[in-house]
């Protein structure tokens, strides 16, 4: 029901309300009870609650109060008279009369079945069916309105010992048989709605009419249950379902079953034609038009960086019914990207507030390719905080907007910078990559930059690998991972860059045997005097091996580069990330831009809460550990850290801000959304030609040969007097 919609008494209900009727006479009796006289202007959408009708108004009022019925009833012409009632239930309610009745109660899965009302006079069986629309894509996008209910009447058969006769009762919604219900909307944007209902009929009896059959929806559930979606659910067979309607529960008669099913939904509707018996049963609650199973696992496939193409393939694997893939990018496009967007957007900014209060931020960067190959179509650049170890900033570019890939990683840094400056932080310094444009850029804006190990150290082994191949450099071999480690120790042991670059040229030195230098800021190697047992592994002074290693080892921009080493942290959290990344979006799948930057924010979102999940130990306390062979290492099989299991929190908060708040109005999640600027498609540059051009344009490498073989020698076309020679080496299709 909309938050709105409230009783015009002033009662705190806000179910079982009833609205104004359309017959002129029974209005102006409802609007003298309300106002004490007929009002010249009033306003047509007011309502009153159950509260301010007798017992005698209802159709159901004996089922609904023993739990067979959702939703009460009124009779044609009812006219409300009773005030003064704001605390009172169904059961108090004022009696005009009394009826003797009885009920069968009959076990069901999740509604009761209706009532079965046996009185002295006569036995009323009454089948009752909340009844609307289901809008199918198509009428949606061609009136580009939202649906409104109409005025309509389901009837109502009474069978007695004396009497047989029919009645109407008013609902607001228009009957369609054989298809779900569309109640009143929320208020949202256009939206599209589920697939189109498989309905299938099980004529169980020859007197059975389609006409006295329709199968509905409860009309007044217009909201999500809070539980409905954190309900334990299960794998259940459609033979064990129909076992449970076969048979009436009354009467013990074969049944009418009629089976609707939309996705993962399913409702049966059980008739029974001797006793008028009926019941339907819903194996999830239905939301207006819209299954939450149905979202439900589309919002569980995206928020855990799932494939809908991977699971269903699993679903089809093993008979389970799914919904077609357009329903899961209707929900994503509607609901989830919303989502994710306003919790990334909120999380951001409770922790740029955190950040603020603490001085200035000491930050690493670095861009991530987001597709396979070179050049790269997308690129996304992430600013992480290196005490914290969080991701503060995530952003996307396509390499149109930039005018090539080679320059995505400076507009991503850009964004990220302008980001933290808005928000009024001050930026100390950042760890990045050599990247010469980056470079560039961080020394306009003033803002101190160091380079990390990692990458610096990748591009030194390539030149290094490569020298050491030479036969007369062999002895380079043994110092390669020497090098690797006499680098990293540079870096991280010295306070200055001058000290950086004299242990790192100390090297040369030490690699021919010798531990003391000319330099005073570091005169002498650390290490232990003591004698080689291995002389051949010096480097000869005068030697080509040497002259190679030192050209490369005291090169002037090696130089420059060491002296400005990032001595406190790294980039390999960052790298860590990155990694994490492939989990939700991998390289060889193809995401729009809108969804490719969704998934990259849950990514951030996972890293963020797990970023500083601990080492796992035994039940008796030790830390454990994991053999890995890495290609990197060659051969070598270092260990590492086992991590405890991560954590999903992240993900029942988007589940819970789904179905209790973008569910029920997502119309300021969209417009918070449509605020990201989305970039033009890489191939809207390009005419787009017909597919009978692109038809007719066809060739298959062996279609031009399946005749027979061409000489290649000869020309495609026929020329008068120069025919091509074909053999021929089968018949001519």
């Amino acid at each position: 029901m909309s938050q709105w919609r409230r009783c015009v008494l002033g009662c705190a209900s806000v179910t079982q309300l009833f609205g104004l009727p359309k017959e002129e006479e029974k209005k102006n009796q409802w609007l003298e009870f309300i106002y004490g006289t007929r009002p010249d202007q009033y306003n047509l959408n007011i309502f009153l609650c159950f509260r301010h009708f007798t017992k005698d108004s209802y159709v159901n009022w004996a089922q609904f109060n023993s739990g067979f019925s959702k939703r009460l009833l009124l009779k044609d012409g009812s006219v409300p008279t009773l005030f003064d009632q704001p605390g009172a239930s169904v059961s108090q309610l004022q009696d005009t009369g009394t009826t003797q009745t009885r009920f069968q109660e009959v076990g069901c899965q999740t509604d009761h079945p209706q009532t079965i009302s046996v009185g002295t006079q006569s036995v009323a069986s009454k089948k009752m069916f909340s009844v609307g629309t289901q809008l199918s894509r198509g009428t949606l996008r061609e009136h580009h309105m939202r649906s409104k209910g109409t005025q309509a009447t389901v009837s109502c058969v009474s069978v007695g010992t004396k009497t047989t006769s029919r009645c109407d009762i008013p609902l607001s919604s228009t009957s369609i048989k054989g298809q779900l219900v569309r109640p009143r909307k929320r208020p949202r944007l256009e939206l599209e709605e589920e697939e189109e209902a498989d309905t299938s009929a099980e004529l169980l009896d020859s007197t059975y009419n389609p006409d006295d059959f329709v199968l509905t929806e409860e009309s007044d559930m217009s909201f999500v249950p809070r539980t409905a979606y954190a309900d334990d659910k299960y794998v259940v067979f459609e033979s064990r379902l129909r076992e449970l309607f076969d048979n009436c529960p009354v009467c013990n008669t074969r049944c009418d079953v009629r089976r609707l099913r939309i996705g993962t939904y399913v409702a049966f509707n059980q008739f029974c034609p001797k006793c008028n018996y009926s019941r339907q049963w819903q194996s999830q609650p239905m939301v207006r038009s819209t299954p939450v199973g149905n979202l439900l696992l589309s919002a569980a496939t995206y928020f855990t960086g799932a494939s809908f193409i991977q699971l269903e393939k699993i679903f089809k694997a093993m008979q389970l019914q799914i919904f077609p893939s357009d329903t899961f990018r209707m929900h994503a496009r509607n609901f989830l990207e919303p989502a994710i967007i306003h919790k990334w957007t909120t999380d951001q900014q409770i922790l740029l507030q955190q950040l603020k209060q603490k001085g200035t931020l000491r930050l690493c960067g670095d861009m991530r390719a987001d597709s396979p190959g070179h050049p790269a179509n997308y690129g996304s650049y992430t600013v992480m905080h290196l005490e914290s170890n969080t991701i503060l900033d995530l952003q996307l570019v396509q390499s149109n907007e930039v005018h090539g890939s080679y320059h995505m990683e400076k507009e991503g840094l850009k964004r990220c910078l302008d980001l933290l400056e808005s928000n009024g932080l001050v930026v100390d310094y950042i760890v990045t990559d050599r990247h010469p444009q980056i470079q560039k850029f961080l020394r306009e804006r003033n803002i101190a930059q160091f380079y990390d190990v990692l990458h610096f150290v990748k591009g030194l082994s390539k030149k290094l690998d490569k020298v050491a191949q030479n036969k007369e450099c062999v002895v380079l071999r043994k110092w390669l991972r020497s090098i690797k480690n006499h680098l990293y120790w540079s870096a991280s042991s010295s306070k200055t860059g001058p000290e950086k670059v004299a242990k790192w040229t100390s090297l040369v030195n030490h690699i021919q045997n010798v531990h003391k230098h000319e330099n005073p800021i570091f005169p002498k190697c650390e290490h232990l005097d003591r004698v080689s047992r291995d002389p051949a592994k010096w480097f000869q002074p005068g030697s080509v091996a040497l002259h190679k290693v030192k050209k490369i080892l005291c090169n002037k921009r090696v130089l420059k580069d060491v002296e400005k080493l990032s001595q406190h942290f790294q980039t390999s959290s960052l790298e860590a990330f990155h990694r994490l990344i492939l989990l939700f979006t991998p390289k060889n799948v193809v995401f729009p831009f809108l969804g490719r930057l969704c998934r990259l924010y849950l990514a951030a979102m996972h890293y963020n809460e797990n970023a500083d999940y601990s080492q796992a130990t035994t039940s008796l306390g030790q830390a454990v550990y994991k053999d890995v062979f890495p290609k990197s290492e060659k051969g070598e099989c270092p260990e590492r850290t086992v991590k405890t299991v991560p954590t999903y929190n992240y993900v029942d908060d988007l589940m819970r801000l789904v179905f209790e708040e973008v569910f029920e109005d997502p119309v300021p999640f969209a417009e918070e959304m449509h605020k990201i600027s989305i970039p033009k498609d890489l191939a809207s540059q390009y005419e787009r030609p017909s597919k009978e051009e692109v038809a007719a344009q066809h060739v298959s490498l062996f279609s031009q040969v399946a005749g027979g073989c061409r000489r290649i020698d000869q020309p495609d076309q026929e020329t008068p007097g120069l025919s091509g020679v074909q053999h021929r080496t089968g018949s001519q299709s």
